[in-house]
């Protein structure tokens, strides 16, 4: 992808200067600044295993405006700084060599050594061209599909663990995609997610629509090698919501198989809220000496086994303090995941918080391969 690479505060600047000089545009900025601090301990398989510290410093820009009646841009770009040394691990070595989803190398690295990392990217960019019935929008973007917690079965275009640390952040695709709202509460989309491999490039068509209170969805086409259908559906039954999911996909990796996931939501009066789901992984297995941990690591897979539960857990203990708990059970292995986190709010605008994500398993079990994580994370929104 040599000659896809673009550097990112130069598009950056292309972009905005373009829309000025042909539009006029109207630019509002907004974006953060997050400090988040970590310590951990590597993984075994990154020998040798150490502890380490790692302290991310990121500023995130954020500019939208109109171009036109018709036409709108919403460009994101994102400088990042990291710290400490994880950087001289060799988990670090195999994070930032990883391979990117996306069609254009959107990222640049202009600082790499012991003492710090540093890199620049378009976190989002792209054109949205609004008609009476129609939305197209161009370029790299977040696609949501699924309404699931921890798992997405029909997430497929951005794919999310469900243990990971920053769980707001998505990486988006370089995609066109066509919103046709034929109705009220009706959409018919069309999507064409560009890659670097041309046989990976995803064709999708999605229609929603909603039917006694609820949101229903069905979804098909060939994302990156696999050819998927899949069935969605969320909303609320009284005071409960419920949400479900279920795709079938055929996999020249994987062979043919199924996931699904069926949650439920509630918020009692004191604001103490539950999320229960329970997940069925086709894709998994039962056996932990066969876990693929590589593929897990790298983002490919969501989980290894293929019975899981997760729930969530939370509580405004004060208007400014909040609680959170995310767990999850490995029913294959009985190995634990549990995420225990204080959120402060200082001022309208500033926020920190402490946190940890504790791992409990047997030897070889899914969470028992990775070690706890400690972290304090303060963002300042502007």
């Amino acid at each position: 992808m040599s000659d896809k690479k673009g550097w990112p505060a130069t598009v950056l600047g292309l972009f905005l200067g373009s829309f000025l000089q042909v539009a006029e545009a109207q630019i509002e900025v907004s974006g953060y600044y997050k400090n988040l601090l970590i310590g951990s301990r590597t993984l075994l398989l990154f020998p040798p295993t150490e502890n380490y510290t790692a302290d991310l410093n990121r500023l995130h820009l954020r500019f939208q405006g109109d171009l036109g009646k018709r036409a709108s841009f919403d460009v994101q770009y994102e400088n990042e700084i990291i710290l400490g040394d994880y950087l001289n691990t060799q988990e670090f070595i195999f994070v930032k060599e990883a391979t990117s989803e996306t069609y254009f190398n959107l990222e640049n690295t202009y600082l790499d050594s012991s003492n710090g990392y540093g890199r620049q990217s378009l976190y989002r960019a792209y054109v949205d061209l609004a008609f009476d019935k129609i939305d197209l929008r161009i370029g790299r973007q977040r696609i949501a599909w699924g309404s699931a917690l921890f798992w997405s079965p029909v997430d497929i275009l951005n794919p999310f663990s469900p243990t990971q640390l920053e769980r707001e952040r998505r990486v988006g695709v370089d995609a066109i995609v066509l919103d046709w709202s034929y109705g009220d509460l009706s959409r018919l989309s069309l999507v064409y997610a560009a890659h670097g491999e041309s046989q990976r490039a995803s064709t999708a068509v999605r229609w929603r629509t909603n039917k006694k209170g609820f949101d229903w969805a069905l979804t098909a086409g060939r994302l990156r090698d696999d050819d998927v259908i899949g069935l969605d559906f969320s909303g609320q039954l009284g005071k409960v919501g419920l949400r479900g999911e279920i795709a079938r996909t055929n996999s020249p990796v994987d062979g043919v198989y199924t996931r699904a996931v069926l949650g439920a939501d509630y918020t009692f009066p004191n604001t103490l809220s539950l999320n229960v789901e329970l997940y069925y992984n086709g894709q998994g297995v039962s056996e932990s000496n066969n876990y693929d941990f590589p593929r897990l690591i790298s983002g490919e897979l969501q989980g290894v086994a293929q019975r899981y539960m997760g729930s969530y857990l939370g509580y405004e203990i004060t208007t400014l303090l909040r609680w959170e708990n995310y767990w999850i059970l490995n029913i294959d292995d009985s190995s634990l995941f549990f995420s225990p986190v204080l959120v402060y709010s200082f001022t309208g605008n500033v926020e920190g918080s402490v946190g940890a994500q504790f791992f409990n398993g047997g030897s070889g079990s899914e969470y028992g391969t990775f070690n706890d994580l400690y972290y304090a994370q303060l963002q300042w929104f502007f």
